[in-house]
Formats: structure tokens, sequence, C-alpha cells
């Protein structure tokens, strides 16, 4: 136990070497760095597995020297011990009691307290039923003779110590306890408040930044709108504390893009306008505007008319003549950091998954190996494992249940932490006057000291107001963009977000010079990201978008819960409204119920509830009514479970419409780099015999229906792809052993040349050894192939019969003239 803050830090450090050294296969802390770290700390003797019950069970000469190492004794109900009867030394019921009671006689010699404890593993008798599951489950042998591990009332306490003297029954259950707690401060286990980097420079820096970039942007003279919003946000972030957490933020995104990798923003990051100046994201959340990049002149349009500055038609500028840029998307702040700015900031970005590692290297230069952690996360029990442990459990005990019961059974264990794992992107970084010890201990997820990786221990959620949490994930989006400026050397940033072209893929196939028969979708958004799914598609042809504005409430509608499926879906089909009305992000509803006349305070505190799905109180429907919203709104918001960020869902669809932009307008290169991101699920000896051989094998995999495997289903998908590209008359190559990458599609003279991984059957490491080898020169045969690249013979057998053999011997022939 930690009695105050010191024996706390001194507690999560020895818990954090039992799990990064592997003393035993049971993580356990060795008696000389107990003895190195017990200042602060309360040490009890344990349960009957302790070397104090096992040296009084075994009647052992140093007893009392054993005992005078803790600063308490421990004794447990019998119930706790009495699978040790029959045993060499304990061979009934009265030996457990002795040995209670010969602790408790140490503890009266030592002057050390007794306390009754009860090693408690579940909350009630019952409950015993479910920890058996999960241990049958796991494979132990002992489970059906477990321990009633459960935690017991002081009455029942008393109870089970009733044949000590009740003077004695009620020290150890009553009065030693009392004593001990008594001992220990108030304490929590996680400090209070949020502890962030200590960068002296951020604030002023984060203010200037901002600052310098909007004059850039919108001249010397800030609009009134932009500076309000600037002075709200800067005194919300540096005020609270968070300037450090923005200026980390800029500076990993800025490393990103200056090392070629556009960087995505997720959540609602986008809804800060310091946060767009500080290059941190791409989206403007102001009211959509002119700006003329010339002689700065803007005009901006806050009346709800237009949903994005991308749907603003063209204008020149009147003061210079210039064409003028346009921008916003009319996103509140409020979203991101509470309408008082006091809720911790989360900045969530998306770099490419081939640049991640870089940028977490990168975060550890920033602020040291010794403050940067990975979030640990917890894993549960999932429905279906949790449905094969409780059949094993009845099988074993040759039970049959009725499906309601077992059901019951299945929910008290799904859900039930199973291991550790790490957070896809999150670090953690503490600041350079504390260390990690004092927030968490720290362990190898899932107890692996071979991953390399150390991460909190506490899940990130319980420290996630405490410490700064960086995201970086890994996306496929960034790479893509990077991939095709590779290909056609077009910056990703100057493609145009108003393409006409580009935009009517979302509602028909006459951009790509196809049909609708051809590649059987009515709309040209196959391979695009967030729009290329047969939901989302089917999605488009009942919405009809033409404008980027629909596109983002699209992206809202198909993240959300009970937002488009029985709600907005229903209101469009019925008639009771049109698409442009319906609720799709949770941004709309604080703006819309603005415009409607009610207070920011009452518009976000609706928002706040209806996005978590807690519907709307009655004062609510009254505010709402009394400012002419109509009943289906009302309606739709007490339907709504969950709702996704508008600044999400912009800066998603910002990446998709790019992509987009590259299938109209560079096919080959968009095709060329979308099946390199899908490589794995690629069948070049499908596809190299052409479009009949393509519908054919897509034939095959509809025909499962609902027996198709995950995999088959992946593969679907990316057939529709190749038919596609293959209707807009472009061609595959096969593969070449010399000539194709190990895992990118290469284009040549306009042609795709598929990469070795794409053949079933040869992964991406023996095409990577394949490419290895044959930089030291063609192969002399097979034998000379299979022994450079170190192949297995199922890999040289799916490379000739894909004919990449042709004319190569099978092995070396010695030639005598």
């Amino acid at each position: 136990l930690a009695k105050n803050k010191v024996g706390l830090k001194n507690l999560y450090k020895l818990v954090s070497i039992s799990h990064l050294k592997h003393f035993y296969r049971r993580p356990r802390i060795p008696r000389k760095l107990l003895s190195e770290y017990r200042d602060g700390l309360i040490i009890g003797s344990a349960c009957e597995a302790g070397e104090l019950y096992q040296a009084v069970m075994r009647q052992a000469d140093n007893i009392l020297e054993i005992a005078a190492f803790y600063d308490y004794l421990e004794i447990q109900p019998l119930g706790n011990n009495d699978f040790l009867i029959g045993t060499e030394y304990v061979r009934s019921v009265d030996d457990l009691k002795r040995i209670n009671q010969q602790i408790l006689s140490v503890g009266q010699t030592l002057n050390r307290p007794v306390v009754a404890t009860g090693d408690v593993h579940f909350l009630r008798p019952e409950d015993g039923l479910y920890r058996k599951i999960l241990l049958i489950g796991q494979g132990f042998e002992d489970a059906e003779h477990q321990a009633p591990l459960y935690f017991r009332t002081t009455a029942e306490m008393l109870k089970e110590f009733e044949y000590l003297e009740s003077t004695q029954a009620e020290e150890v259950v009553i009065t030693n306890p009392n004593k001990i707690a008594g001992e220990i401060d108030d304490l929590i286990p996680v400090p209070e408040g949020l502890h962030p980097p200590i960068i002296p420079e951020a604030a002023d820096r984060l203010r200037e930044m901002s600052y310098n970039t909007a004059r850039s942007v919108y001249g010397n003279e800030l609009p009134q709108i932009v500076a309000d919003r600037l002075e709200k946000e800067l005194n919300s972030i540096i005020g609270n504390g968070y300037a450090s957490l923005y200026y980390t933020a800029h500076k990993l995104v800025k490393k990103s893009m200056d090392d070629g990798y556009l960087v995505g923003s997720r959540g609602s990051v986008g809804s800060s306008f310091v946060a767009t100046m500080c290059g941190i994201t791409e989206v403007n959340p102001l009211p959509p505007h002119y700006v003329c990049s010339g002689c700065r002149w803007s005009k901006f349009i806050a009346d709800g008319s237009v949903g994005t500055g991308v749907d603003l038609p063209d204008v020149d500028c009147p003061d210079c003549g210039q064409k003028a840029i346009k921008l916003g998307y009319d996103i509140p702040f409020e979203v991101f950091m509470g309408f008082h700015g006091d809720k911790v900031p989360d900045i969530d970005l998306n770099f490419s998954g081939e640049y991640q590692a870089t940028i977490n290297r990168y975060t550890e230069e920033l602020f040291g190996s010794d403050y940067v952690y990975r979030a640990g996360t917890i894993g549960t029990l999932a429905d279906k494992t949790a449905y094969g442990f409780v059949k094993k459990y009845l099988e074993q005990m040759r039970e049959t249940r009725r499906n309601a019961e077992v059901n019951r059974m299945l929910k008290r264990i799904t859900g039930v932490r199973r291991t550790t794992g790490q957070h896809p992107g999150g670090m953690i970084v503490v600041p350079s006057d504390m260390d990690i010890y004092d927030f968490t201990p720290v362990q190898y997820p899932a107890n692996d000291s071979t991953s390399g990786i150390v991460t909190t221990h506490f899940e990130f959620k319980a420290i996630h107001d405490s410490l700064v949490k960086l995201d970086n994930l890994g996306h496929d989006n960034p790479t893509i963009i990077r991939m095709l400026e590779d290909i056609t050397g077009m910056s990703g940033k100057e493609i145009p977000l108003d393409d006409p072209a580009t935009m009517s893929l979302f509602t028909s196939t006459t951009a790509l010079g196809v049909t609708p028969e051809q590649i059987g979708s009515t709309v040209g958004t196959l391979g695009i990201p967030e729009f290329g799914t047969h939901f989302t598609r089917q999605m488009l042809v009942e919405t009809q978008p033409k404008t980027f504005a629909e596109l983002v409430s699209i992206s809202g509608l198909s993240h959300g819960t009970n937002v488009w499926t029985n709600n907005a879906q229903e209101l469009i089909k019925d008639k009771v409204t049109d698409f442009t009305n319906v609720i799709a992000c949770r941004d709309d509803i604080m703006v819309y119920l603005i415009y409607r006349g009610l207070q920011t305070g009452d518009a976000f505190r609706i928002m706040e509830q209806v996005r978590k799905g807690k519907g709307l109180q009655s004062e609510d429907v009254t505010l709402m009514k009394n400012q002419g919203v109509p009943d289906w709104y009302i309606d739709s918001c007490n339907k709504i479970k969950y709702m996704f960020p508008k600044a999400h869902a912009v800066a998603y669809v910002m990446m998709a419409f790019r992509i987009a932009y590259a299938k109209v307008h560079f096919p080959v290169a968009f095709y060329a780099t979308y099946f390199s991101m899908k490589v794995e699920d690629f069948n070049a000896a499908l596809i190299i015999h052409g479009e009949e051989s393509v519908r054919q094998g897509m034939t095959a995999i509809l025909s499962k229906g609902n027996e198709a495997t995950a995999k088959e289903k992946a593969v679907i998908t990316i057939l529709e792809v190749v038919l596609e590209a293959m209707c807009r008359k472009i061609q595959f190559l096969p593969v070449d052993l010399y000539a194709s990458d190990h895992r990118r599609f290469r284009i040549v003279d306009g042609k795709l040349l598929p990469p070795l991984a794409a053949l079933e059957g040869i992964g991406v490491n023996a095409s990577l050894s394949i490419v290895e080898a044959r930089t030291g020169g063609e192969f002399t045969s097979i034998a000379d192939l299979r022994t450079r690249g170190n192949l297995s013979k199922k890999v040289i057998e799916v490379l000739r019969e894909n004919h990449c053999l042709a004319g190569m011997s099978e092995t070396n022939q010695l030639s005598l003239f």
C-alpha cells in the first residue's frame, strides 16, 4: 500500500519493474528491490502464496525473522485456503485455523497489526461462476475448485473468524484495517489537472505564428471576424495551458510536410482557427468567404446560406481583378474545446502509414526518449471469444442451458479485461520536470518483452486529462497522395476542390468515359476513400450530391449512429425535408440553432446532449419550438446515438476529393496507386486473362453470398476497380521477374505492371527477397533464384505457373566448350 505520494511513486516503479523484468512467470518483486523502494509504502504479508504463510504452514524455524520484514500480517477466510486440505502440511480445516492463529500470535510478539483480508477477485458470491468460466476458457485445470474470493461485508468477515476470541476477531476485521487506513494520506492514482510538456516559448510563438499567418492571408488589417476568432481561441488555448500541445502538433506536421508527406487531421481539431493558422490542419473553420491573394480583399457569408467556401461561385476581386480564393467551412470552436474553452484538446493527426515510425522517432527527439511513452490500452473479451468460453464451460461441466441463459452468461463476461496493448498512434508526453512514475507504471504490451515497446500501464483514457497524448496515427490517404504526387508531379494542395468533372463522379460515371452497365455502379466513386463502399455509394444514389458541403454531410451521415438509417434517410425518402437540411454532423446542430436565434450556450448544450445520444430535455424542446424549429428536426435529434464532427468529415472529404481528382485526370496514376495500396488482395494471375476472367472471378465469389470469406469480399472490391480500369482501356502487363517492383505497381508505356507480391501465394517478404537477390545480376537458373532469394518451393511454383521463369533452366549446367 502507498501511504503518501512518495510511496505511490515507488509503488508505480515496483509495478513497472515487475512487468519489465519478468522475474517469474507471474511478475513478482525481489526483496532487495522492495527494500530499495520501501519509502512511503506499507507492506503486507500476502495470501497463502506469501512467504510468511508458507513458513507457518511448514513450521519453519525463521518465522519471526520473515514476519519482521512486514508492516502488517494477513490472515484470510478459511474458504480461501481450503484447497490446501489434503496436502502434506494441511490435513483438515483445524490446520487452517491453527495457521491463522499462529500468524496472529506472531503479530502480537512482534507488535505487528494482523489484518483479515479477502483476496477479493469478484464482488458477489454468484460471480464466482463467471470467473470459473473465464478460467476454464483459458485452460486452467483447477478452475472448478476455485476459492470463494468475493467481497465480504464486515458482518460476514466477523463470522469467518468466529473461531477466534471475539476481541481478536473485532481487532483483525475492524480495528487494524482502520488503523492502517488512517496511516494513508488522501491519494489519487493520477494527479489532477493537465501537465503539458514544458516549452517556455510555446505561448509567444503560438500567438506570433497565428497572427503572422492570418495577416499573410487576410492582410495587416485583419477583418473583425478573423481578429475576434483568433483572440477568443488564443485566450482559451494559452489561458488553459494548452499552448505547448498546439506548438508540438505544429512541429510534427511541419516535419512531415517538409519531408513531403501531407498530414490529414481527425476529430474536431479543424474546428480551431488557430490550428489552421499554425498549419496543424487544412480545415478553415470560419464561415464561407472570399479572400484575394493579391490585395487581401475579403468577403464573408455568415448567414448560413452557403455550406462551404468551396461551393461559392467564382468571383474576381473587386479591387484588383484577381480571382478570389474560396475558404471556410463554418465550424464553431466550441466543438473542439468546450463552451468555456477549458476542455483538454485532443489533436489527432493522420500521418502516412509508411512515415509513422519516422514521426514517432521525431517525437522522441523533441522531448527525449525518457519522456515519451506509447499509450497503453486494455483488450477486452470479445463476443465470439466469450461465446467460446461459455460453450467450453458447459461442455466440461456436461451441462445444457437454454439460449436465454447462455446469452445472460455471455453478457456477464463480454468486455472483461483480457490483455493489454498499445494505442495505434498515441504517444504520451511527460513534462521534463516530472517523470512517468508520477502518473503511471509502465510495461510491455501484453507482457511481451520482445516487442521493444514500453507503454503506460494505465489505459490512456485514465490519464488522458493529466498528460498530453499526441495521436500520431498511420493512415493510407497521405501515402496515396504522396504516391500520386511522385507519379504526376502535381502537389496535392494544388488540386482544386471545386473541379466540376471530379464532382460529377459522385452522381454519375460520365467523367470516366464508362457506362453504369459496364462497371455495375451508377456513380464513379469505386476506389475513392469514404465513398467507395456499397453503403456509401447507395447513399450517393439516394442523395445525388452536387456540392462539397453535401459530400461533407454524407461523410458525417455515414459515420454516425442512427443519423442516416431510420432517420435522415427516411426524412428524405418521405419528402419531409431535403438533403441540404438534414442533421449530418454534430456541429450542424449548434450552427443551425444559432441561426434560428437560440443563445450560443443553449445551442452548444443541446448539441452535446444529442451527439452523445442523450436526446433532448423537455425545456430544450420548448426553446427550439419557440424559435420555430420544426417537429421533424426535434424528432431527428431524439433518434441520434452518435454524431461525427464536421471538421473530421471535412478533412476526410478533402483527401477523398483529391484522390478522386486523380481518378478523373490522371487515371493510370490513380489505378497504380490504388492497387499498390491493396496489393495483398490483388490476384494478378486472374486479371492477366482479361475482362471476362475478371467478371467470372467476381461471379464466383458473389455466388457464395454470406458464405464468402473476408478475404474474398476484399478481393471483390479490388476486382470491381480492376474491371473499371479495363473498361477505361487501361491495360495490365504480366508480372515480370526482373521489371516488377516487390509491392508497388509500375507504369510502363501507359500500362500497369503489377508487382511480384500481386501474385497469389507470394507474400511481400518473398517478393522483397527476389528484388534484393536480382540486384546481384540475372539468375543463372531456377536453383540459383531459389538459393539467392531464399525462396520456398511454393513460391517457385507460383512464379513458374505465371510464366515468370520462362526460358530459365532448372539448374546450372557446366559447359565443356
